[in-house]
């Protein structure tokens, strides 16, 4: 078997074992029968209709060449980032159906000039936004469960107006999101996002849930049907434009701020991995643009050269 063979058996494993969502097989099999053809063009792999190659000539140099093409290619660094992701999956394939004995990407990271930097707010833009609406209307009420609650959990705008109200666990301080592919996975909810919710549950949504249009989803428009994408977007600019925010904002811009905010207060990786949903961690490393001051300032309170307790010791001692 060559590699489009494989390629084949490992589109099936993602439809059938994972049920891995269409739309991401789609783009997986599009970018690794890219990754193939690149290895063609360079000679790594002989072409279709010979059998006889060998896959573990495939080295990460090979595949770094292969990112610096799609970046010279003028690709985004989010489309090479989502390429390295699928060609690391199917790697990690061969290497599990012993096609391969080692797995070349392991290594392989985007390379951080390639890397655009989301928009973040920082911690006062995001108090100014979310104090914006209007708490003596119903709208105002209601945005403001909505911004507590992006800010809070850092879902996609997508997962926000799907959100049902037996997702809120409530005596746990939890909320079960559907993600990408499907998957469920749970987020931990802060006290201040879970009363404003409740403030809108009590005064707004009771009315606009009686006319029945809601499928019990949480937040709802005028006429008590499911908000839409664009209504999160659109209430995002109004806010911006009301707090005086010079920065492009939208409902990533609170995603982005929630992963930048969670790791400069010193969260694990892995952790906001897990609550943004990423499949891969590499997506989340966009994240990782801290502070350098901030990060100095940790080196000289902690490191033991730097603070002081190494020759404090020395002279206790002497």
């Amino acid at each position: 078997m060559n590699l489009y063979d494989h390629l084949k058996s490992y589109i099936d494993y993602l439809r059938i074992e994972r049920q891995v969502a269409k739309n991401t097989i789609e783009s997986y099999q599009r970018d690794i029968e890219r990754y193939l053809k690149f290895l063609q063009s360079e000679a790594i792999l002989q072409p279709v209709q010979n059998s006889a190659e060998k896959s573990d000539k495939i080295t990460q140099s090979d595949i770094e060449a292969f990112l610096e093409t799609l970046h010279q290619l003028h690709l985004s660094s989010t489309s090479i980032s989502r390429n390295l992701s699928a060609v690391r999956s199917f790697h990690r394939f061969l290497l599990g159906e012993s096609v391969m004995d080692i797995d070349p990407t392991s290594n392989i990271t985007v390379p951080k000039p390639w890397m655009k930097l989301p928009e973040v707010l920082d911690v006062l833009d995001v108090e100014n936004l979310i104090s914006q609406p209007d708490l003596g209307t119903e709208k105002g009420l209601r945005d403001r469960a909505i911004l507590e609650f992006m800010y809070a959990t850092g879902v996609r705008v997508s997962e926000l107006v799907e959100l049902k109200r037996a997702d809120i666990i409530w005596t746990d301080e939890f909320v079960r999101v559907l993600g990408k592919g499907n998957k469920i996975r749970y987020i931990p909810v802060g006290q201040s996002a879970l009363k404003w919710i409740k403030e809108y549950e009590l005064n707004v949504r009771v009315r606009l849930a009686a006319l029945d249009l809601s499928g019990d989803r949480v937040f709802l428009n005028r006429f008590g049907k499911r908000l839409s994408r664009q209504s999160v977007w659109k209430i995002l600019k109004e806010y911006a434009a009301l707090a005086g925010i010079q920065k492009f904002v939208s409902p990533h811009s609170l995603r982005h701020s929630f992963a930048t905010h969670l790791l400069e207060g010193g969260a694990d990786l892995r952790a906001v991995q897990e609550m943004l949903g990423h499949a891969d961690i590499i997506t989340t490393q966009i994240y990782t643009h801290l502070d350098r001051s901030m990060l100095k300032e940790v080196i000289n309170t902690f490191h033991p050269l730097e603070s002081g307790k190494i020759w404090k010791n020395i002279s206790h001692d002497e």
